[in-house]
């Protein structure tokens, strides 16, 4: 395949050989389509540089001997490009065992790129890239209207983003749609392996693509995925500026507490947005590697009347509550403080 294919040519726009060539690139393959297609880019557009690519398929033992030709179809692929090819696994109950109560595919998610940490950190690999596709972008955008969402949600997935202390995850095909990769691989003539699962409406994510947006194409017209793609990019411009202002104010009053935790001064918090309020709790919650799943907006709205109540002097509001993940949340006047419990 010559190295002017269009594909190739915008993926070289997209995310520049000059800046990875040198380094070690770990791509994630689950054999798919659209990771088919990306390691076959990454490959043609790897012409230079001291670095290398290596690939990481993790095997999640979900459909039996499926799984298992997955595996066998990724390991062959990176054998036929002369790419090393590192292979994780886990079984289905382990999987849902580790994250209780999170839901098969949140659990399924933190196994897999916990394994791509650790895979990144044993090739020394300072990128690890993923194939998710403007489609996968559109649908991540309205999955999380329909489960409710911030402005920050609303930005979709993030191009870069930090994946472990030497490693950052790149998402260089969020501008690619999924048809384009399919005309790619078949001007190849190269296979691709076809998950059922993703076909199976139980699941939200399936609904949304088999389901909802089809639906919204046919009564709204084809450029539904380009009108939430654009929503994403104005919320992520917006969600730039609200950090701005959240940093700015988190430098005014959030501290570590004496005894571990976080001391929130609440004072330069009165008179703030309840808005920015509850975006310097999730940023502060983050910042502490509590756990976010089940911190929904009720939660973080409590937080911040919690906050609100600090500053009168006859709070209406409990004084000291629980929060999930065992975060203990203690108002007194003007301050908040949390901590793990």
């Amino acid at each position: 395949m010559s190295e002017n294919h269009p594909l190739l040519c915008r993926l070289a726009r997209a995310w520049p050989p000059e800046t990875w060539q040198d380094l070690t690139v770990l791509v994630a393959v689950s054999g798919g389509a659209d990771s088919t297609a990306l390691l076959h880019a990454m490959s043609a557009l790897k012409t230079a540089g001291a670095g290398r690519l290596a690939v990481a398929h993790f095997n999640h033992h979900l459909r039996a001997r499926e799984s298992d030709a997955d595996e066998a179809f990724v390991v062959k692929l990176a054998s036929q490009l002369g790419l090393p090819c590192e292979v994780g696994h886990a079984r289905g109950d382990q999987i849902a065992a580790a994250r209780p109560g999170a839901g098969l595919e949140a659990a399924a998610r933190t196994a897999r790129y916990g394994f791509f940490r650790q895979a990144a950190a044993r090739h020394g690999a300072r990128y690890l890239v993923t194939a998710h596709t403007a489609d996968d972008q559109a649908e991540t955008i309205l999955h999380r209207i329909v489960r409710g969402t911030g402005i920050a949600g609303l930005s979709g997935m993030a191009r870069v983003r930090t994946l472990g202390p030497a490693t950052t995850l790149i998402r260089p095909l969020l501008g690619f749609r999924r048809a384009e990769l399919l005309a790619y691989l078949d001007d190849l003539g190269q296979p691709y392996r076809i998950d059922r699962s993703n076909d199976d409406v139980r699941f939200t994510r399936n609904r949304i693509r088999h389901e909802l947006l089809p639906l919204l194409a046919a009564q709204h017209g084809p450029g539904v995925i380009d009108a939430l793609l654009r929503l994403g990019t104005l919320a992520g411009e917006v969600q730039t500026v609200v950090d701005g202002a959240v940093g700015d104010l988190a430098d005014r009053c959030v501290s570590e507490g004496p005894s571990g935790g976080l001391h929130i001064d609440t004072g330069p918090l009165a008179g703030q947005p309840r808005y920015l309020v509850r975006e310097l709790l999730i940023a502060a919650w983050r910042g502490q590697g509590w756990p976010m799943q089940a911190m929904g907006f009720a939660q973080w709205d409590l937080l911040a009347e919690m906050i609100a109540a600090s500053t009168k002097p006859a709070p209406t509001t409990p004084a000291r509550r629980t929060f999930p993940g065992g975060i203990l949340a203690q108002a007194a006047e003007g301050c908040l403080v949390l901590r793990a419990s």
